[in-house]
């Protein structure tokens, strides 16, 4: 379910973003040109299922030179997303990143992965990479321009999408 606030913004909302930052909650919290979008607590089968992901892609990452993170700041303050992880050409020692050559979006209940893509496109992303658990299914997007098309095989990292979720063991 979405809320939206109209109008000034209620002492009340600053105190709940104060407080889930301050408790760490706030991880994959978002702004989207200067929105706040609050995202719900990962369920454990997410955290699984992104760990699941980690191992399979690490030594296709590695060999290609690339990497890995997970969740990291992609964009700027006052407009960034939160992928559930990442594959970098450099690495950065910087709270927001203004690329990435890979990012992985696991999908959850009520996420917005669908409606990142722009963005991501627009931030010089090259491919995208989705699990779905609900699916057990795994999707590569490789940009072309400003959207993305889904592929076989990533080209970065010489994997098919088959293969990938053929090696995770799902939840």
């Amino acid at each position: 379910m979405r809320t939206v606030v109209l109008g000034t913004r209620p002492v009340e909302l600053d105190q709940l973003i104060e407080r889930r930052h301050a408790l760490g909650q706030d991880l994959y919290d978002e702004v989207w040109e200067g929105v706040y979008h609050m995202a719900p607590e990962a369920r454990l089968t997410h955290a699984y299922l992104d760990d699941q992901v980690a191992i399979v892609l690490h030594p296709y990452a590695r060999a290609a030179g690339l990497i890995g993170s997970g969740p990291f700041n992609l964009g700027e303050p006052g407009d960034f997303r939160v992928p559930d992880r990442g594959y970098h050409r450099d690495t950065f020692d910087a709270v927001y990143a203004p690329t990435a050559a890979i990012v992985v979006e696991i999908l959850s209940p009520d996420d917005e992965t669908f409606e990142k893509l722009p963005f991501y496109a627009a931030r010089g992303v090259d491919e995208v990479i989705i699990a779905d658990p609900d699916e057990r299914r795994v999707r590569i997007l490789a940009r072309s321009g400003d959207r993305y098309d889904d592929v076989d095989r990533s080209a970065l990292l010489g994997i098919d999408a088959s293969s990938v979720a053929g090696e995770i063991t799902w939840p």
